[in-house]
């Protein structure tokens, strides 16, 4: 009999308003170690206010956050990432003059706690530039490593800016609609990418398309006006009359 997985992320009471909305309404969420752990919900269902608060970028009115065993409540968003979690955005933020070799060589040089020092030419930073040329081929943009980043696809640069977020070689990703306003043929990249990431990396993914968080989530939370109503596998999800209720309750209103 084997154990079962460690919790990585681990948050409980988890409670933030704003004025009369409650966005986090006592949240509970369990994420173990090496899954991909989906959070889906309606609009307003406070999904990205709970990712604010995991990425350390909202102080939460009460209850606590902790990763690989800490409390990190109320720890500013670059311990937290140096401690390895990370995030990306809904919008993609990338430097579009850039090579994206340069995006990722400067994301790297941030990681690695050095001031930018735009002037210096990054040509000399070898040991750099390698880990931005291994980043790219992880995330299949080695052939472009010398376009300039405003001239890639917009499927393109959602990867790029995820190699950005992986040069810090985090631990746990925090992913806030990375599929936003791709087509068919990006999604499906960008899918096959997290399907790949996802045997190294524990993510926690927030997104709409659910043709994507059923085929590649381990687990399932669905959020509710701040609540998390249930979690279980993609399975239990679809066959949950609590979440088929929610679904049509919200969408009537």
């Amino acid at each position: 009999m084997t154990d079962a997985p460690q919790s990585l992320l681990s948050v409980s009471g988890l409670r933030k308003t704003f004025g009369a909305v409650r966005a986090s309404d006592g949240v509970e969420l369990e994420v173990a170690d090496g899954e991909l752990h989906a959070v889906i919900g309606p609009n307003g269902a406070g999904k990205s206010t709970l990712i604010a608060q995991l990425a350390g970028e909202l102080r939460p009115d009460a209850g606590r956050v902790r990763f690989a065993g800490r409390d990190i409540t109320h720890t500013p968003v670059d311990v937290r990432a140096r401690m390895g979690l990370a995030r990306s955005f809904q919008v993609t933020s990338v430097f579009p003059d850039f090579t994206a070799r340069g995006n990722v060589a400067l994301a790297v040089q941030a990681h690695s706690g050095h001031s930018f020092r735009f002037l210096r030419p990054l040509q000399r930073e070898t040991a750099m530039l390698q880990r931005a040329d291994e980043t790219l081929a992880r995330v299949g943009l080695a052939a472009r490593a010398g376009m300039r980043a405003g001239a890639l696809a917009h499927g393109e640069q959602r990867q790029l800016e995820l190699a950005m977020v992986l040069a810090g070689r985090p631990r746990l990703l925090l992913l806030d609609e990375p599929m936003a306003g791709l087509g068919p043929e990006e999604v499906e990249r960008l899918s096959a990418l997290l399907r790949k990431l996802k045997r190294a990396l524990t993510i926690v993914l927030v997104e709409h398309d659910m043709d994507v968080v059923f085929r590649l989530s381990d687990r399932i939370t669905v959020l509710i006006f701040g609540r998390n109503i249930v979690t279980g596998d993609p399975e239990a999800i679809r066959a949950s009359e609590e979440v088929r209720r929610a679904y049509l309750g919200t969408a009537a209103t």
